[in-house]
């Protein structure tokens, strides 16, 4: 076959390989081939081993010319001898020995590594999973998506650049580049599905692979995995064809259709959100709904809600600059973005004015009378049941888009919806606590509300909503909360000690270690507290440096992995210990609608309205 042009770039991305600043560890062949006379005996692999190395889990930094400079490396984790009984075959066989590189090197070292069908299951073979998995959820922080496809299409393609390779050696690297792929659309093709790079990069690749399939028939398996991927068709009708032309037609006969990757739009509209729909000033009813949804069925949402005739009222959209802007029946309430066009606000169409329904004592009596007479436990299933749907989705690397990129664009926002979804969720349940609470106006209803709460906390934890557990719980230990005093004079010895017992496990001294305690003994599936999480990460984070010289720090990137992971097993489910429920349609209803005052100074009015200060 004719020699096939290379990839944009890839001469330079060739060239900058050969400058990568990883340590190789040349291997003496005549001992090697010694050592294989002898019988395995490993005192004679012994003398590398007494170099001083960083205790990292895949890859060993030895340094040639001495220690010097060992401290900036032990920012991520201390110096460590190896031990004594790690003198393995499997320490020293490594062909690269490393625990920083550039990324292509990094790129260059794993794929080396990586095993196939036949070598998985082996000790070996789960180490290079583990570090394909670190790669792959990590990779953001150091390349972008777009060299991630260029260097994957110059592995492919391009022979290495030290010594020739036979046809076995071709076939087996062009097949880890694949099997690469795979692990790496599987585990992030949701974020990948409306990159343009990844769309070009896996038509080129797919290209390729028909070309090469003539010549290595034993392709065939990775093109049709290619197939199952992305749903990619293609005939076989290609048999009349010469075999200089078989791969050629059997390309232009595929069917290309990625039916998996969804228009952008209809993406959008599936996607869930939390609508803040303002009927006072201060106050918001906080909505689920879906990402297309359409000004008149937020009104007719609202209109429910609120008990107030549909044809009454308008939503307003508030611009950030100040302006107003009146939505029309059918306009669009978020953009492709999933962010709202403003704040939203629902108005009296004769008046123009925002709702005002704290005025009226009656209506704070029918809306407390509600709240207690709703099942505790029920309460608890609907919450844990919409949390789980938002948790559900998160993806492990979304984590990683939201510590590294927050601060440096809006491009990755639509990569963490989901885990900013449920950090708001998070809020407002400590937010609509509070309101409840402050919006009670009698004293012993007050007190039968907050029994009410911490009920509802003790349950959330027995379902292993740990993100709900701690907002109520931070809810009622709010200042405006905590400092009614006769109200919680009143309340019986028995709650008291139990709020005691449940404010414990929220405590954050030693690094919070009686919620991780607590959370480490519950079963999968369980919902995590997503702030510390985000915390652990932040620290890890900011504690180590990314780049040392230029080079990437891998172990850095591994610890990282090694937490968003957790994302991962909390929602795995293998002993079939579901955590949804069935709860009432009249509680689902009244979770899914919460309404929330969310202005500080407003709540602190209503606390000092109830006690005022002696």
């Amino acid at each position: 076959m004719g020699s096939r042009p290379q990839p944009p770039n890839l001469r330079q991305e060739e060239g900058r390989l050969l400058h990568a600043a990883l340590v190789e560890q040349e291997e003496d062949e005549e001992d090697e081939e010694g050592s294989e006379e002898s019988s395995n005996d490993s005192t004679s692999r012994a003398e590398p081993l007494t170099m001083p190395t960083f205790d990292v889990p895949y890859f060993r930094y030895i340094d040639d010319e001495g220690t010097e400079g060992e401290e900036e490396w032990s920012s991520s984790r201390s110096l460590s001898s190896i031990d004594e009984d790690s003198s393995t075959d499997s320490v020293v066989s490594d062909r690269f020995v490393v625990v920083s590189g550039t990324p292509e090197k990094i790129l260059e070292h794993l794929l080396n590594d990586l095993t196939l069908e036949e070598d998985q299951g082996t000790s070996q073979g789960k180490e290079s999973d583990t570090l394909l998995d670190d790669f792959l959820l990590t990779y953001p922080v150091f390349m972008s998506t777009s060299d991630l496809c260029q260097a994957l299409l110059g592995h492919y393609c391009t022979k290495r650049h030290r010594g020739k390779e036979d046809r076995k050696e071709a076939v087996e690297r062009k097949q880890k580049v694949l099997h690469l792929v795979s692990q790496w659309m599987a585990l992030c093709r949701d974020f990948l599905r409306d990159d343009e790079h990844v769309k070009l990069f896996m038509k080129t690749l797919y290209r390729y692979v028909l070309d090469d399939l003539y010549e290595h028939p034993s392709l065939d398996k990775d093109v049709r995995e290619l197939q199952k991927l992305y749903q990619l068709h293609r005939t076989h009708t290609v048999d009349n064809y010469s075999p200089q032309r078989k791969s050629k037609a059997l390309f232009h006969q595929s069917s290309l259709k990625e039916n998996r990757l969804q228009s952008r739009g209809t993406q959008r509209e599936n996607k869930e959100v939390l609508c803040h729909v303002y009927i006072t000033m201060d106050s918001f009813l906080s909505m689920r709904a879906h990402g297309g949804v359409v000004a008149q069925e937020l009104l007719q949402a609202v209109a429910e809600r609120m008990d107030v005739p549909l044809g009454e009222l308008v939503l307003v959209a508030v611009t950030y600059n100040g302006g107003r802007l009146l939505l029309q029946p059918q306009d669009r309430v978020f953009s492709d973005s999933l962010r709202p066009v403003g704040r939203l606000h629902v108005c009296r169409k004769d008046l123009g004015e925002v709702l005002n329904p704290f005025t009226d004592n009656s209506e704070l009596q029918q809306r407390t009378a509600r709240m207690l007479s709703l099942n505790t436990w029920d309460v608890a299933v609907a919450l844990t049941n919409f949390d789980w749907t938002i948790f559900a989705s998160i993806h492990e690397q979304e984590l990683v888009y939201f510590t590294f990129s927050r601060h440096s664009s809006s491009s990755s926002s639509s990569h963490t919806v989901a885990l900013e979804l449920l950090l708001q969720r998070c809020n407002e349940v400590q937010l609509w606590v509070m309101t409840e609470v402050l919006l009670c106006p009698t004293l012993c209803k007050r007190v039968q509300l907050i029994k009410k709460f911490i009920k509802i906390a003790a349950h959330c934890k027995a379902q292993r909503n740990l993100n709900c557990f701690f907002a109520i719980i931070m809810g009622l230990t709010t200042a405006a909360v905590s400092r009614l005093s006769q109200t919680w004079e009143k309340m019986p010895g028995k709650f008291k000690k139990l709020f005691t017992e449940l404010e414990t496990v929220t405590d954050p001294s030693l690094n919070h270690k009686a919620y991780r305690d607590s959370f480490k003994k519950m079963k999968a599936p369980k919902i995590p507290f997503p702030p510390l999480l985000l915390k652990d990460i932040t620290f890890i984070h900011e504690g180590n440096k990314t780049f040392h010289d230029n080079l990437v720090n891998f172990e850095k990137l591994h610890m990282i992995a090694e937490t968003v992971r957790l994302i991962r097993q909390c929602q795995k489910d293998p002993m079939g210990n579901g955590i949804t429920q069935k709860s009432s349609t009249e509680v689902r209803a009244y979770i899914d609608d919460l309404h929330i005052i969310d202005n500080q100074q407003t709540l602190f009015e209503l606390s000092h309205r109830l006690e005022p200060r002696a």
